[in-house]
């Protein structure tokens, strides 16, 4: 039911989505002779627009969920690390199963880097958790994922593979559910940078003890909290992207499911 409910309320709330509300509803409003409440829906959804579109609103409100955790190992780490878990998010699971082999996304880098890590630490579990995200069901692609690595050259042993997690409360509980982490074992967490501070509390909450490895940076840094986007839709789909990661720090804060409202190091 939460599952539902959070997808559902942040197609509603979500900036691109409450533009185009207000733009519907400011034209309505005209069409039924209302001009005043017409004119505040207009101005709210043409000021989204501007805003988040035109303007760099998305990459300042993606800027401080990136800095949380912006000291990047870039070095494989020295210390004993148990595994890697790789967050799912990376992978497009239609188009793998209408396709084939390995469709990827955006966040990419999250699989590349866990391949990397993978084979400079050779005595680490690697640990991918993911299912489908989707509203509308569909498969996870675990299996698919899984073969990739075995092709790229790591031991089919080492791999450790949960299929059915649809959010990132059910990536920690489930996956704990499988490795059964000691409080003792560190474990490198790889996800987006954007969705590092969000992951790092859910997974804190469940017992584990990780060393957040941040990648898939959408910005450069602080110059960017003022640079505008190449297009409107780019500028709209940042801001959806941070709009969800701050929305979601307070549900799960609310709801008990992380540490702390924006966890840090």
């Amino acid at each position: 039911m939460f599952f539902i409910a959070s997808k559902i309320i942040f197609f509603c709330i979500q900036p691109s989505s409450l533009a185009f509300l207000a733009l519907a509803a400011g034209l309505l409003l005209l069409r039924f002779k209302h001009p005043k409440p017409a004119t505040v829906f207009l101005s709210l959804g043409f000021g989204i627009i501007v805003l988040f579109g035109i303007l760099p609103g998305g990459n300042a409100l993606v800027l401080p969920l990136e800095q949380r955790f912006a000291t990047r190992v870039l070095d494989v780490p020295q210390e004993k690390i148990s595994g890697i878990i790789l967050l799912g998010g990376f992978e497009d699971g239609s188009i793998t199963e209408t396709r084939g082999g390995l469709a990827l996304n955006e966040s990419a880098e999250r699989l590349t880097e866990t391949l990397r890590l993978a084979r400079a630490l050779p005595d680490t579990k690697v640990i991918f958790t993911g299912g489908s995200g989707s509203l509308f069901g569909g498969e996870g692609i675990g299996p698919e994922i899984r073969k990739f690595f075995i092709d790229a050259g790591i031991e089919p042993s080492r791999i450790v593979i949960e299929n059915n997690s649809r959010n990132t409360y059910e990536n920690a509980m489930f996956t704990k559910a499988l490795i059964k982490p000691d409080p003792q074992d560190k474990w490198l967490l790889v996800t987006s940078a954007f969705h590092m501070p969000r992951s790092v509390g859910v997974f804190r909450k469940a017992g584990y003890n990780v060393v957040p490895y941040p990648v898939d940076f959408r910005t450069r840094g602080r110059r960017d909290a003022i640079r505008p986007l190449d297009s409107i839709s780019a500028g709209l789909a940042r801001t959806d992207l941070a709009a969800k990661e701050w929305i979601g720090l307070l549900a799960y804060w609310m709801s008990g499911r992380s540490e702390s409202l924006f966890p840090g190091p």
